[in-house]
């Protein structure tokens, strides 16, 4: 069989009247996977599923899917199924947990179910949550534990480095460029400007204030698992709260970020005012704090009364940063008008991928000014 014709078989699907070409053996399997999804009924206009409703034969077909496709395929054909086959009730049938493939995606939409989740799937759910989440922990823990590390030794200045690593030679240079000798084009550093070491004693505090809107499934997943990695670290003392008309404290839930994801509910309202307000309860030391909004910010509550608050937590020296997504999802759905409201004070909304996360924080950290940060941000991902 012609190469080029077997390809585009497989793109095109259907029939072989179109190219010519029959499939055989694994081609055959793979293009009835592929159709049973995605292929519509005989002579209809309309693309509609072929799985039906039968559990058995959909975890097969799940089954069947993960032998011949790479994972990322599998993960994109399995949110399709959710979507296109309607897959939440059987979702809930162990049988079908242990065929999925784990992702943020299948995470998100097991977590919407938890309320409705029978006994005797909530122990597959769990596992497969488990499973995300270690892999998630295993990519992000590390990266993140060195920024934030770094960024407070570099915030915490001292005019009396104790080694040559420690001096901030371009602050030391800005302090003594009155020590300027021309003819010898020297600086004399009378003056040495140098990073601190690392405190035992708490040095920031951090608050998560999380969405757990339906739309905000895969940034609540990342937003657990990053929450968690800052509560292991003494520097910082981190609070997390979830919010949809109501506000869920779950710090003390912190040391196990699968307990906590299951202590979410996704879906409902949103009050990101009262979030905010409770939000603001959590901070003992303004100057020290750093308050992380993951919101789309549609708000079901006092809009004017959300805005005064963001505007009496900056001015009181809380970092105030407002994340659209925490996730890789692309470009996100968001309230403009309260973008721009909350731009107009000097707090950017933006989204964030959990890759450049770590170095948000680092940022926020050390008060560099988290607008550039974001602009800079997404010249990089754009080239």
């Amino acid at each position: 069989m012609d190469e080029r014709l077997r390809r585009w078989r497989m793109v095109l699907g259907g029939d072989a009247d179109g190219t010519g070409c029959s499939l055989t053996g694994a081609d055959a399997q793979m293009d009835g996977a592929l159709a049973a999804l995605y292929n519509g009924g005989e002579g209809s206009g309309e693309r509609s599923a072929g799985l039906g409703a039968s559990a058995p034969r959909v975890a097969r077909w799940l089954g069947d899917i993960r032998s011949y496709f790479p994972s990322t395929v599998v993960q994109v054909m399995q949110k399709d199924a959710v979507q296109r086959l309607n897959l939440t009730r059987l979702l809930m049938e162990p049988e079908m947990l242990d065929a999925v493939e784990p992702d943020v995606h299948m995470v998100g939409t097991l977590l919407s179910l938890n309320k409705v989740m029978p006994e005797k799937a909530r122990e597959s759910a769990r596992a497969l949550v488990r499973k995300v989440v270690s892999e998630l922990e295993r990519k992000l823990v590390q990266k993140t534990k060195a920024a934030v590390t770094g960024a407070l030794d570099r915030s915490a200045r001292t005019h009396r480095p104790k080694r040559v690593a420690d001096i901030d030679w371009d602050r030391t240079i800005r302090a003594n460029l009155k020590n300027y000798l021309p003819e010898r084009n020297t600086v004399i550093p009378s003056r040495l400007v140098g990073y601190g070491r690392r405190q035992r004693a708490v040095q920031r505090e951090v608050v998560l204030c999380i969405d757990q809107s339906g739309s905000m499934a895969a940034s609540v997943v990342y937003s657990s698992v990053f929450g968690a990695v800052l509560a292991s670290m003494s520097s910082l003392r981190t609070s997390l709260v979830v919010f949809d008309t109501a506000v869920v404290d779950l710090t003390d839930q912190l040391h196990d970020p699968v307990e906590l994801l299951f202590g979410t509910q996704l879906g409902g309202g949103t009050d990101i005012n009262r979030a905010i307000a409770y939000s603001q309860g959590l901070i003992t030391r303004p100057n020290d704090s750093i308050f992380i909004l993951i919101s789309d910010l549609y708000e079901g509550g006092v809009r004017q009364e959300m805005l005064r608050r963001v505007a009496q937590m900056t001015a009181a020296g809380v970092q105030v940063i407002v994340l659209l997504a925490l996730s890789d999802e692309g470009a996100p759905f968001y309230d403009h008008d309260n973008a721009a409201a909350l731009a107009a004070m000097g707090v950017p909304a933006f989204a964030c991928t959990p890759d450049a996360f770590p170095d948000l924080m680092a940022a926020a950290i050390e008060r560099r000014d988290i607008g550039q940060w974001a602009e800079r941000e997404l010249e990089r991902t754009a080239t």
